[in-house]
């Protein structure tokens, strides 16, 4: 099972984005049968598996093994990951993009999405890969929130700076800074 399954396909977004099928889903976080998964929903098998099928030619399920029961084979499925991402891109951007203003929150967006494609992007299959990532919250009074802004900006630009050199492997940093909660005046 991956981690992350990230969705690209319109196809396959719609066979995931149905309530039923999002519990069959959660089931299958283990390998179970349709029998197995209809008992513990309290539907019946045919209509577990009708969604299972949907499931695994979308490739968002996957048929781990068989079993033989009173002569008949039963398939045991698994989801095929623990997560998954639908890109931004199954809706497109709608409407103008907006200045690339580093300060805005539509600046923000459009780097989130950078992310999330590019973590998508990585080989799964790869040994455990060098990554960090640290999460926080700082409270900053309202007169000091430039002052936060270009420290924060100038220890950035400083690791750019030290790190910048066409030697070694490539890493990118993304650091997102936004009001959390109640927005700010």
């Amino acid at each position: 099972m991956r981690d992350v399954l990230y969705l690209e396909q319109i196809e396959k977004a719609e066979a995931l984005l149905k309530p039923q099928r999002i519990e069959v889903l959660r089931q299958l976080a283990e390998p179970r049968t349709c029998t197995e998964v209809a008992a513990r929903l309290e539907q019946s098998p045919q209509r577990v598996y009708y969604h299972v099928k949907r499931l695994v030619e979308a490739g968002l399920a996957d048929q781990v093994s068989e079993r033989r029961v009173r002569g008949i084979h039963e398939g045991i499925y698994q989801a095929s990951a623990r997560s998954y991402w639908l890109s931004p891109r199954l809706v497109g951007r709608i409407g103008l993009r907006r200045a690339q203003d580093e300060l805005s929150l539509g600046y923000l967006l459009d780097l989130m999405e950078e992310v999330q494609a590019d973590i998508a992007g990585l080989d799964r299959a790869a040994p455990e890969l060098p990554s960090v990532g640290v999460s926080g919250e700082i409270r900053v009074p309202p007169e000091r929130r430039q002052e936060f802004l270009n420290d924060l900006q100038s220890v950035l630009q400083d690791l750019f700076t030290r790190y910048g050199g066409a030697d070694g492997d490539a890493f990118k940093l993304a650091v997102a800074c936004y009001p959390k909660g109640k927005t700010i005046d």
